[in-house]
């Protein structure tokens, strides 16, 4: 389960993994009606994709990952 917090801090990993690749997604965030308790457990959205924070984190990987090849 994500709080707020959590999934903010994924926004700004998946945010600084997309700028390795020079993609500058100003508007990316979380989804705060997920944070709102809308969905039961509770895994914020990030709203790229509305991909869960799990997710996110793996793309996060994946991008850096890449970027260093």
């Amino acid at each position: 389960m994500s709080d707020p917090y959590d999934t903010t801090l994924c926004v700004e990993e998946l945010r600084e993994a997309l700028d390795l690749h020079g993609i500058k997604l100003p508007s990316l965030g979380m989804d705060l009606v997920t944070q709102a308790g809308a969905y039961t457990p509770r895994v914020g959205l990030i709203t790229l994709g509305n991909c869960n924070v799990p997710t996110a984190r793996e793309l996060a990987a994946a991008l850096r990952k890449a970027a260093e090849r």
